[in-house]
């Protein structure tokens, strides 16, 4: 153990964060909060409505109560602009990637302890690290894409059924977006971290020296 935490302390730091940055990359893809739409009161559209990657839901608000009614949707429904399906892709390789790079390391990581420094250790740590960071893109890609349909105004053109005008009156980013954010941020690092690995200078190989 003590030769694990002196010569790969940076690596079991960054798989505790790439942990950390693929299980809120993960989560992201169930909350609905990318795109957050203000329906105007003054139409048969009114209220407030959540637009995620897999599913919409849309709150009306009475005098009384207020009811909530939810929506899923996959890739395959044609009338989803390109930037969700893609980012619905992004997010899901996101996470196979960021799945994968925890495997990686995981290995680079006993092999340390049990004293392995070859070159398949080193290399082991390389793809981590990289997976991680390609994981961290393809969260920031989604983000921006879903960052550009909103400030552009971007609509959609839901079922007859969900009730939806194509535009809100208005809308916003999401606080899912935030989170977003911190995964890919985290993912990266993790990445940084994982790829600063080098063999310790003590572990050299000293050939036998044949007898006189």
């Amino acid at each position: 153990m003590t030769l694990l935490i002196n010569s790969a302390s940076c690596q079991i730091v960054g798989f505790a964060v790439a942990t950390i940055g693929w299980i809120l990359g993960t989560t992201t893809m169930g909350f609905v909060e990318w795109r957050v739409w203000y329906l105007d009161n003054a139409s048969q559209f009114s209220g407030l409505a959540c637009v995620g990657m897999w599913r919409v839901c849309v709150f009306r608000h009475t005098n009384i109560t207020t009811t909530t009614s939810c929506h899923d949707y996959t890739y395959h429904d044609t009338y989803l602009p390109l930037d969700i399906r893609v980012s619905q892709n992004l997010l899901l390789m996101a996470s196979i990637l960021g799945l994968l790079g925890k495997a990686s390391v995981t290995v680079a990581l006993k092999n340390v302890s049990m004293g392995i420094f070859e070159n398949t250790t080193y290399k082991a740590f390389v793809i981590a690290g990289i997976l991680n960071i390609a994981a961290g893109i393809c969260i920031s890609v989604a983000v921006i894409w879903n960052y550009h349909s909103v400030m552009t105004e971007a609509g959609i053109v839901f079922p007859p059924s969900f009730n939806l005008p194509f535009k809100p009156h208005a809308q916003q980013i999401g606080n899912t977006v935030i989170v977003a954010c911190l995964a890919a941020s985290v993912l990266f690092l993790s990445g940084w971290l994982i790829l600063s690995y080098k063999v310790p200078l003590d572990i050299q190989v000293h050939p036998e020296v044949p007898g006189m």
